[in-house]
């Protein structure tokens, strides 16, 4: 069995007297890519500031390589859904900036020629020299999974990467991700709530319930790579009983409170 990269053990968390959590766990193995799939504002993305050591678990435990957030979070890297690019920067200055502020302005420096082989891997090679405003979204987009990977992390926790894009553009940056992930053998957590996302993606998909949140299921998806939905029964399958369970999620959460 592959070695846990990512522990939530019976993990609890309150907001305001409000339950997020309870008893949460769920493991990613090292070198997997698992996709964290749930309603909307049913935790996922807290999850990855719990990994990331932007929030502390109030019972249970989280640990990434068998250590504590606050020991470990050098070993991760975030790409949000938003690219968050500092505009001043060309694409190779943006690649660098969180090695600069992680690792010092040297470091960065000696870093040059692994960003520019980053760039490439996302198929950026001729816009290093380009400004955010230069580039269209989906690839202002790559240049923050080339800043992901400069710090060189052993895990990569992605928040909705994609969900601000076009169609067209999603779709081809699904695939880039998944042949820069089988490329570089990180582990990744990839939250999403787009059903056919998970399933193109993931080794293992991780269904959430709603708030107080708790592991509803593991699904392994054992299907050759590169998947395509259509015409694969099985894939159909999963995706029609995910999309009744999430259908009877909704069905069951809370009423709001009339005024």
């Amino acid at each position: 069995m592959t070695a846990a990269s990512i522990v939530f053990d019976r993990a609890g968390l309150r907001f305001g007297g409000e339950a997020i959590y309870d008893d949460l766990s769920f493991s990613v193995g090292k070198g997997e890519f698992v996709c964290l799939l749930g309603p909307s504002g049913c935790g996922k993305s807290t999850s990855l500031r719990l990994i990331g050591d932007l929030l502390t678990a109030q019972s249970g435990s989280v640990t990434v390589d068998g250590k504590p957030p606050a020991q470990a979070w050098q070993d991760v890297a975030f790409v949000f859904q938003s690219p968050r690019l500092a505009p001043w920067r060309n694409a190779l200055a943006n690649v660098l900036l969180g090695a600069e502020l992680r690792l010092g302005r040297d470091e960065a420096r000696r870093r040059e020629p692994r960003a520019r082989e980053l760039l490439a891997m996302v198929g950026l090679a001729d816009a290093a020299h380009k400004y955010p405003s230069m580039l269209s979204g989906g690839e202002r987009q790559r240049v923050a999974i080339a800043r992901a990977l400069a710090v060189d992390p052993s895990i990569v926790l992605m928040d909705e990467p994609f969900s601000a894009l076009d169609p067209n553009t999603r779709r081809r940056l699904r695939a880039e991700i998944e042949r820069i992930w089988q490329q570089t053998g990180r582990t990744v957590l990839f939250v999403t709530h787009d059903i056919e996302e998970a399933i193109v993606l993931a080794d293992r998909i991780v269904l959430l319930s709603n708030k107080p949140t708790r592991v509803l299921e593991s699904i392994a998806v054992p299907a050759p790579r590169p998947r395509r939905l259509s015409g694969n029964p099985a894939l159909e399958a999963l995706r029609d009983r995910l999309q009744n369970l999430f259908q009877s999620l909704e069905n069951t959460e809370p009423e709001e409170p009339s005024s």
